[in-house]
């Protein structure tokens, strides 16, 4: 859900339900599923129906009993930890046994949507919301300007995971929603919220006038902090880059007829119970009783009252509360002859060191940033689409020269995976990169209708380390789990998925995939409404077991997926089969010839010393002399440098 901030070390900010599981071993047919076994499944809790397609569920575990009921959130990863954000606090699972997760600590800390990520001992965890206390306490803030309020970045010491111990935080003017944590190898912290700005009363230095009018705004910026790592408790914001300078308000597109005529259904039935409702963006929204009432407290504490709301303090508050909203998401009025301004904030910031570049989801804009400069980050591309509705996260490709970006259209919470929903809304957009240009080339959605009841659109997700390819495993909320292949940005693929059926099937309860994240040879799903889920990629037509063994070969110390490592695959047996098998797919070298390869391969493995290395050099040699001919020279090269590789020992 809505998300962004950053560390400049440098920080931007069980029970098991019935499975329809479809292919119980290999599949080999390069046709999906027919019909699509996710359309139809019985709901429940804990026991919906399942459905996978080339991978299987290796565990589900439910939430502890703090946690349940509570939405969880994104994942983090330590060792054989995973660590999951939960509104509630965070919970820390040891998944030495994927198949038997334990559960060695959840610490209570409630603050949404604490969106948590590691570095060293180090744990960070956001707070947006504003019920979220500085000292952890369950009881809330009530008040609409409290010193008790905690909203920006809490740091732990995780040095024992079992007793955690929180040093510092850093308030900021907008909370965090969510961060990204950027080792500077210059000075090692950032963050960025997207809640209405706090009042300066609460917070010095908070202004909500736009920049033309205050130069030192909170809104229009993102938030750096830096986290000394040998005096984590120093903290501090040490810049605020304003990255959406002269960025205008984009195109858009209404939303489904059916969805506006619905929403006012709902709004016109709550308001003649009393109820409270705002419009954003067209839609007319039924707001919680949660928002509303500390306002209305507050109402009464501006007169000086005691006790509960009059309805006359209903009637002021109801005057005035589109306003309210209007100000919260940033859809203020412009003045004549003024554009509207574009986005005042980003969702998410995904960072590629490696490459010196960050992609940021900055709701009505995909942003290319240069971050050769941790502390300073620059923009040197923008893109808008009006089928995007609201842009959510981004992902680079392994060598840095595509860039994917999410739209959380709905905000999380709605269904948008119907079968009268346009595939190319809620969706993903691909693009590749050249010298800063970002070049648009497709959308890639789940295609599997889900029911009315279910929330369901694009959300978070990771590469999976297969050798030569672009893959990827994404969460869709409840419309489950996607593996795609998105190597030719002009067609993506899906080649494997794992999805239940709704929570209810009678009204809409919000669950689902909040992330699902490759780690060291598992898939992690962190539902938000029944745990943690372990999945595994099963081999295929369009996955062979060779190349989820050269997966398996890149192993990650830790992992906080918005800051984006490089995959380097460790010369192995593996990786040259994985090779040969794509050769064998595409077509790329005769068949006679990659039967030979592997052959020698299978004659080199049990072999030791000279005698391995005598029979690898010849075969590298044998495909140096294949390559001059073959359809995809590039990767009988990429054979044969493995080999050679494994030769040397």
């Amino acid at each position: 859900m809505h998300r962004t901030l950053k560390l400049l070390i440098a920080l931007f900010t069980l029970a098991v339900g019935a499975r329809a599981a479809l292919a119980q071993g290999p599949n080999m047919s390069l046709t999906p599923p027919s019909p699509d076994p996710r359309v139809g499944l019985r709901a429940g809790l804990f026991d919906a129906a399942e459905a996978t397609w080339n991978m299987h569920v290796v565990s589900s575990t439910q939430p502890s009993e703090k946690f349940k009921g509570v939405t969880n959130s994104d994942l983090a990863f330590k060792g054989q930890y995973v660590i999951q954000g939960n509104y509630n606090g965070y919970q820390v699972w040891d998944v030495t046994n994927p198949a038997a997760p334990s559960l060695k600590i959840g610490y209570l800390c409630p603050a949404s949507q604490s969106d948590v990520s590691v570095y060293g001992n180090l744990l960070f965890v956001s707070g947006e919301g504003t019920g979220g206390r500085l000292d952890c306490g369950a009881e809330g803030v009530h008040d609409s300007v409290s010193a008790e309020r905690l909203r920006g970045i809490r740091i732990f010491d995780i040095t024992d995971i079992t007793s955690p111990r929180y040093i510092a935080n850093v308030q900021t003017c907008r909370g965090s929603h969510t961060h990204t944590v950027v080792p500077d190898l210059k000075d090692p912290a950032n963050v960025s919220g997207q809640a209405g700005v706090r009042s300066p009363t609460e917070l010095a230095g908070c202004s909500r006038l736009t920049p033309d009018k205050d130069p030192n705004s909170a809104l229009f910026r993102i938030e750096v902090i830096q986290v000394p790592l040998a005096h984590p408790e120093q903290a501090h914001i040490v810049s605020s880059p304003r990255i959406f300078d002269s960025l205008t308000a984009p195109p858009t597109h209404a939303e489904a007829p059916q969805d506006i005529a619905a929403a006012a259904q709902a709004a016109a039935e709550a308001r003649a119970k009393g109820g409270f409702t705002a419009s954003i963006n067209g839609l007319e929204f039924v707001l919680p009783p949660r928002f509303i009432q500390p306002m209305l407290d507050s109402v009464v504490k501006a007169r000086n009252g005691t006790g509960a709301p009059t309805a006359a303090d209903s009637t002021a508050l109801r005057g005035a509360i589109q306003g309210i909203v209007d100000q919260l998401v940033g859809n203020t009025p412009t003045e004549p002859g003024h554009p509207k301004p574009g986005p005042d904030q980003c969702h998410d910031i995904t960072v590629y060191p490696a490459v010196g570049l960050a992609g940021g989801a900055c709701a009505g804009y995909g942003l290319l940033l240069d971050i050769s400069d941790v502390a300073h980050p620059r923009r040197i591309g923008a893109v808008s689409d009006s089928n995007f509705s609201y842009w959510h996260s981004a992902t680079f490709n392994n060598d840095g020269t595509k860039l994917l970006f999410s739209d959380e259209w709905g905000g999380g919470g709605q269904p948008k995976c119907r079968a009268t929903d346009r595939p190319e809304w809620g969706a993903d957009a691909i693009f590749t990169l050249d010298q800063g240009a970002m070049h648009f080339h497709s959308y890639y959605k789940m295609l599997a209708p889900q029911t009315p009841f279910e929330n369901c659109v694009a959300h978070n997700g990771s590469l999976i380390p297969i050798p030569g390819r672009d893959v990827m495993v994404q969460s869709w909320y409840q419309g489950g789990v996607s593996v795609f292949d998105w190597t030719d940005a002009s067609h993506p693929r899906e080649i494997a998925f794992f999805d239940r059926g709704p929570v209810d099937s009678t009204k809409m309860v919000g669950a689902g995939s909040w992330s699902a994240y490759w780690y060291n040879g598992y898939i992690y799903s962190s539902e938000i409404a029944r745990g943690l889920d372990v999945l595994e990629l099963q081999p295929s037509a369009w996955l062979s077991q060779n190349e989820i063994d050269a997966a398996k070969t890149v192993h990650l110390d830790y992992l906080n997926v918005q800051s984006q490592p490089k995959l380097v695959w460790p010369a192995s047996f593996a990786l040259a089969r994985a090779y040969l098998d794509q050769l064998e797919r595409s077509n790329g070298l005769a068949a006679a010839k990659i039967n030979a390869a592997r052959t020698a391969l299978k004659r080199a493995e049990p072999q030791s010393g000279r005698r391995r290395s005598s029979t690898l050099n010849a075969l590298a040699a044998q495909l140096d002399r294949d390559g001059a001919g073959a359809g995809d020279a590039a990767k009988v090269r990429m054979v044969a440098d493995v080999v050679r590789t494994l030769a040397k020992g």
